[in-house]
C-alpha cells in the first residue's frame, strides 16, 4: 500500500494540494499516475489566469488517454513547473515532489470543503478499482 504524504490535502479526482503560506502547490497523486500510464505531454494553465475549485485547468496526456487536472482551490495561477513541459515523465517518476504541476495564489485562507486528508484519501483509493 502506498503511503500518502500527510502534509497535504487530496481530492477525489486524485489531485493533491500542499499549502505554503498563501500559495497552494498542486500535483497529481501516484495513484493517478499509475492509472494513466506513461505521461508523454502536460498542458498547463496560464500564469495569471483565475481558476475556481473544481475547474479543469490542465491536461495530462499518457500513452493510454488524456486526463483533465482540476483546481483543488480557487485563486490565481502563480507559477508553473516548466520542467515537466520538457520532461513530462517527471510527473510519474516523482508525483509528490519534482512532478508538481502549478502553484495557485489563494483567493481565501479557507480551503474548500471536500478535500481529504491522507488517511481519507488512502481509504478512497483502497476502496476503488482505479
Amino acid at each position: 500500500m502506498t503511503a500518502w504524504p500527510n502534509d497535504r490535502s487530496y481530492t477525489k479526482e486524485h489531485e493533491w494540494v500542499l499549502l505554503v503560506g498563501g500559495i497552494a502547490r498542486v500535483g497529481v497523486t501516484a495513484h493517478a499516475t499509475q492509472a494513466l500510464g506513461d505521461i508523454v505531454y502536460a498542458s498547463l494553465p496560464i500564469v495569471g489566469a483565475h481558476v475556481s475549485a473544481g475547474d479543469a485547468c490542465a491536461e495530462l496526456e499518457s500513452t493510454k488517454s488524456v486526463s483533465d487536472v482540476y483546481a483543488p482551490v480557487s485563486g490565481v495561477i502563480a507559477a508553473l513547473n516548466e520542467a515537466i513541459t520538457d520532461a513530462p515523465e517527471m510527473v510519474s517518476a516523482s508525483p509528490f515532489e519534482d512532478g508538481w504541476l502549478f502553484d495557485i495564489e489563494l483567493d481565501s485562507d479557507e480551503l474548500p470543503n471536500g478535500l481529504l486528508d491522507a488517511e481519507a484519501y488512502g481509504q478512497l483509493v483502497s476502496g476503488s478499482d482505479g
